[in-house]
């Protein structure tokens, strides 16, 4: 059963039989929203760009984006770069793969984010959202839709941190600006 997350809600990462899972899929969906003209409406594209930043004790230590699709140990991986979306309320335009057995013991915190490559704001963009998905059955565990709007080009869409021996997801769902993950940085630092 999935759980629709608001902004700020934390929950447990385990399997629905209670059992602890291995590893885990953020996806991120999106479409263009279309823009009424002198001849019509038209949409234009939109290059999201999601990105997942390892910390160990409030310090980042490693990324994954789409020009560093693996983490250095491996334990996280980019599925790939999508330029224009369009999956919106249907599948993932691109995925963040989390093996949690393989992450090291340092890493206590991944963040989430999602920015506008090409500096378009989110009033160009419908339909998104970001999910976590078990990737050992493809159930879908939790998703949070990316509202409405704004004059931002980004998001820190969610954490997954360390709660005792197991993990736990937050949805963070808060605006920011820039167009890379390194932009990103002071305003991610205050979730950690």
């Amino acid at each position: 059963m999935t759980v629709n997350m608001t902004k700020g809600q934390a929950i447990s990462l385990e399997k629905s039989d209670g059992g602890t899972l291995t590893a885990v899929r953020m996806g991120l969906g999106w479409q263009a929203a279309p823009r009424r003209g002198l001849f019509g409406s038209r949409t234009r594209e939109v290059d999201l760009d999601a990105s997942a930043v390892l910390f160990a004790d409030k310090q980042p230590v490693d990324v994954v984006f789409f020009r560093h699709l693996v983490s250095d140990d491996g334990s996280v991986k980019h599925t790939g770069d999508n330029l224009v979306g369009g999956a919106g309320s249907g599948g993932d335009d691109e995925a963040i793969l989390v093996d949690l057995q393989r992450i090291p013991v340092h890493i206590d915190q991944i963040v989430f984010t999602v920015n506008s490559f090409t500096g378009q704001t989110f009033q160009e963009v419908q339909n998104a959202f970001c999910r976590i998905v078990d990737e050992t059955n493809g159930q879908e565990l939790a998703r949070y839709t990316l509202d409405g709007g704004g004059q931002y080009t980004a998001q820190i869409m969610a954490k997954v941190h360390r709660a005792g021996s197991g993990w736990k997801m937050t949805a963070l769902g808060n605006p920011a600006n820039g167009r890379t993950f390194q932009d990103l940085m002071p305003s991610i630092l205050p979730h950690l």
